[in-house]
């Protein structure tokens, strides 16, 4: 049943891409439909927001624009390229430091080498006024050395500073990569890197891990009936309900277009379905008002499925489970919490 609903709404996606490329007369690129395709599922709010400013009023769009688009969101080199550009530069400074350390040694040398010279002479100094000039030589030598030392001190924190800036830009890059910008939560990408590293984790350990997955109930209907921007605003509200019933060391991420997935290390199927009610409630105990127009639209419901590691799970077992226990949550009505020890879970032997 959860593959039929992916094939379901899915295709709704695949069919509103399609209308957009006939709509604006565009060459159906495969790169164009995955641009119109995201666009429909609402996945890239950047993305959509730069489609809706170019398309203006009349709606339409051209092949250059879109192409312009594509690169700037969607193209597979962008992040590449961008990472390479911030390698590039963290190199750059690193040669700068290693030939600012070369001077340095030089200037130390040359030190070095002018009091070797001064302690010959002496040695053989015999007219106090030939230590009075040998004292100024040194004193010269001294502040010459101590002049390069600080010139050379200013271009290393200046190195420093902008290698740090760098490694920030280098973590921005990071976050964006893993980040879903409509809802601030872990994205796609992260969660699936993450829970094969948490079920190794909790297959060594012997500790807790457990998956919670929740669905927004009648999420197209929200869409069809007011439009992208509300059912935008309904993400962003299942998002903060997410955000403010997880721990540090959860890992809540935006599973697909309107489901969520949340993973929590050290906790039990018992307080799994703890921390699943609370977020359930958190949703349901607001209110959504439209922004454009302040209409009351009435209160959000999701449904959640919770799963938890058994010996010998992999990630998909342990998604699979929690899958099948959210389609028993919508099958026993919606805005409920299920998980995969309760009878009408347990009953279902459907595979997900």
């Amino acid at each position: 049943m959860a593959q039929e609903d992916d094939h379901k709404r899915t295709i709704v996606y695949g069919d509103a891409a399609i209308k957009y490329i006939r709509k604006n007369e565009l060459p159906a690129y495969p790169r164009f439909y995955e641009l119109w395709y995201t666009y429909a599922a609402g996945f890239n709010h950047s993305l959509n927001r730069a489609v809706n400013q170019v398309a203006g009023s009349n709606g339409k769009i051209t092949t250059e624009q879109l192409q312009q688009i594509y690169n700037g969101f969607l193209s597979p080199t962008k992040l590449g390229d961008r990472i390479d550009e911030v390698g590039e530069k963290i190199s750059d400074e690193i040669r700068d430091m290693v030939d600012i350390l070369g001077q340095s040694v030089d200037s130390v040398a040359e030190y070095g080498a002018s009091l070797a010279g001064v302690q010959s002479q002496l040695e053989d100094l015999e007219d106090p006024t030939q230590l009075k000039r040998v004292v100024g030589h040194m004193i010269k030598a001294t502040k010459s050395t101590a002049a390069s030392n600080q010139a050379l001190e200013d271009q290393l924190v200046d190195s420093r500073k902008q290698i740090e800036e760098l490694q920030e830009s280098l973590e921005a890059i990071r976050y964006e990569s893993l980040t879903d910008e409509l809802t601030t939560l872990s994205n796609r990408k992260h969660f699936d890197h993450t829970i094969e590293r948490v079920v190794a984790d909790a297959a060594e350990s012997q500790e807790p891990l457990s998956l919670l997955l929740t669905d927004i109930d009648h999420f197209k209907k929200f869409n069809d009936t007011y439009g992208h921007q509300t059912g935008d605003q309904v993400l962003r509200l299942v998002a903060l309900a997410v955000k403010q019933n997880v721990k540090g060391h959860d890992i809540a991420c935006r599973y697909g277009g309107e489901e969520f997935a949340i993973l929590l290390p050290h906790t039990s199927l018992r307080q799994a379905v703890t921390v699943a009610e609370h977020i359930r409630r958190a949703v349901l105990s607001k209110e959504l008002v439209k922004r454009s127009t302040g209409e009351n639209l009435g209160r959000v419901t999701i449904s959640i499925g919770v799963s938890s590691f058994k010996p010998g799970d992999t990630a998909q077992s342990l998604i699979g489970r929690a899958d099948t226990a959210l389609y028993a949550a919508k099958a026993a009505g919606r805005n409920l919490v299920r998980c995969e020890t309760d009878p009408d879970v347990q009953s279902d032997t459907r595979v997900a």
